[in-house]
């Protein structure tokens, strides 16, 4: 186990969580880490080769100067962009460098990093090490990285808070995955409407630093139900002497339920351009507020999610992972697809005796095939997005239907057509180029078909319409491309 070291802990560090880096320089930030890291590496096994009684460890450590100058350079970054850089590492390079980071950034960074490493570096630190970690985030953050905590260490840190923390962590806890409440904040800033706009100017002054992202106050009463809100805008812009509830919006532009669906949040901010809206209770109490920072990390989150099952991936993978590692996230739809290839092998094995006796069915039938999977491919991604941003009902199937089957008829007579012509032209035969004509058609019918029913079906079900789409997809059309062309070509040709 490593431990990371608490010499520089009490050090203080003020980084300007707004500055941005652009790529190009994170990449140089990464790339001296490496060579440092390749450096150490060197002078070890220059070492060892003179050393033949010693093995070199699998890591090198770098000299005292070098990790003064990594550590250095560490401090400067900001969370996100050391999570890069330990992402880019290797096992073991990743827990060197990430003992060195300073301990009050712990909680921060694990924050940042992905599902995969962030669990290699959970096994790395010792239990206080984590509780300390926890201990400097707020509930909201706190309650993403719990799922991922030894249950002792949670109880630990839940002991240590206070009650009104622990509530807010219960109920952070509580909401679904994927829910406005699992992705709520709890720092905000509430006013009541009978003071002044002088009383909030001094109340605002007390704050050290206001929440991120704070483009407006909330109005509450002395329930803390939610009567409005008072933009930053209005608030400085406005006569001092006038009262809250004269400049106030009693009724905001957006509101959301802790149990509303974070997708239908993001299409909400997309819409008006959202910073930060409120979130209530089922009697309009104010329990927290959604920023623009929580919307994108959801849409970060559900894009890496929806390619990575496109793929046929269970979760998200680290690149350094272990073989064994990759290997259980990947057999599952990796078998499926074993299945599928050997169903349509066993297809073309039907029709052995044609192409033995038509050669150019074995040069043509790829193309059916290839050209059907990417025509469904482009359909499924078209209805899954739609599904994804709340365009597309069930109650749409049947339009949808006819409109993909339309595009589906078109592009089979019109490429088909061309394909047959060259056929025709390569083989001499014009009843090959009609049957290749026929074939691409109705494999791109098929196509658009699947291409429909897969997400849709798979919505309707309570699955998500993604997942292995792509897979299934493919298996359609290769098997069934290939049976109808060569269905097709039997009939008719030999």
């Amino acid at each position: 186990m490593t431990l990371k070291e608490d010499t520089h802990a009490d050090e203080p560090f003020h980084p300007d969580e707004d500055a941005g880096m652009h790529p190009d320089e994170l990449q140089q930030h990464l790339h001296r880490v490496q060579l440092v890291l390749a450096h150490s590496r060197a002078v070890e096994e220059a070492v060892g080769a003179g050393d033949s009684d010693s093995e070199p460890p699998a890591l090198a450590l770098p000299t005292p100067e070098h990790a003064a100058e990594l550590r250095a350079q560490l401090d400067a970054l900001h969370p996100a962009d050391i999570a890069y850089i330990l992402e880019a590492l290797p096992l073991e390079e990743r827990l060197y460098v990430w003992n060195l980071v300073k301990a009050d950034r712990d909680g921060d960074i694990l924050l940042e990093v992905s599902d995969a490493v962030r669990e290699s570096l959970i096994e790395a630190m010792a239990p206080h090490e984590l509780k300390a970690a926890a201990e400097t985030l707020d509930a909201d953050e706190l309650a993403d990285l719990a799922p991922d905590l030894p249950p002792e260490v949670i109880e630990d840190v839940f002991k240590a808070l206070s009650s009104d923390e622990r509530e807010q962590l219960r109920a952070a806890m509580s909401y679904d995955e994927g829910s406005v409440g699992a992705l709520m904040d709890f720092d905000l800033v509430t006013v009541r409407e009978d003071v002044s706009l002088e009383v909030v100017l001094r109340y605002l002054r007390r704050f050290d630093e206001l929440p991120d992202h704070t483009d407006k106050l909330f109005v509450i009463d002395r329930e803390e139900h939610l009567v409005g809100i008072l933009t930053l805008e209005t608030l400085l812009i406005s006569d001092p002497d006038t009262e809250v509830s004269e400049v106030m919006w009693r009724e905001p532009k957006v509101t959301f339920s802790a149990n509303d669906a974070a997708s239908d949040a993001v299409q909400a901010f997309e819409r008006y351009d959202l910073v930060s809206a409120p979130v209530v209770d089922r009697s309009n109490k104010l329990i927290g507020r959604l920023t623009v920072a929580d919307v994108v990390d959801f849409i970060r989150e559900e894009s890496e999610a929806e390619i990575l099952n496109q793929a046929g991936l269970r979760e998200e993978e680290d690149v350094f992972a272990s073989v064994w590692d990759s290997v259980k996230n990947r057999w599952s739809w990796l078998a499926i697809n074993l299945v599928t290839a050997f169903i349509a092998s066993r297809v073309i094995g039907a029709f052995e005796g044609s192409i033995e006796k038509l050669v150019a069915l074995a040069a043509l039938m790829p193309i059916v095939a290839g050209i059907g999977g990417n025509s469904g491919n482009q359909t499924i991604t078209m209805i899954v997005r739609a599904i994804a941003i709340g365009q597309v009902e069930q109650s749409a199937l049947k339009r949808l239907m006819k409109k993909e089957l339309g595009v589906a008829l078109f592009n089979g007579l019109v490429w088909g057509g061309l394909l047959g012509v060259l056929a025709w032209w390569l083989y001499g035969k014009i009843s090959l180029g009609l049957v290749m004509t026929a074939a691409m058609t109705l494999n791109l019918l098929l196509a658009a078909c699947a291409g429909v029913l897969i997400p849709m079906l798979r919505q309707r079900f309570g699955n998500d319409p993604a997942i292995g789409s792509s897979v299934m997809i493919t298996a359609l059309t290769d098997s069934g491309g290939f049976f109808i062309f060569l269905g097709l070509a039997t009939l008719f040709l030999i």
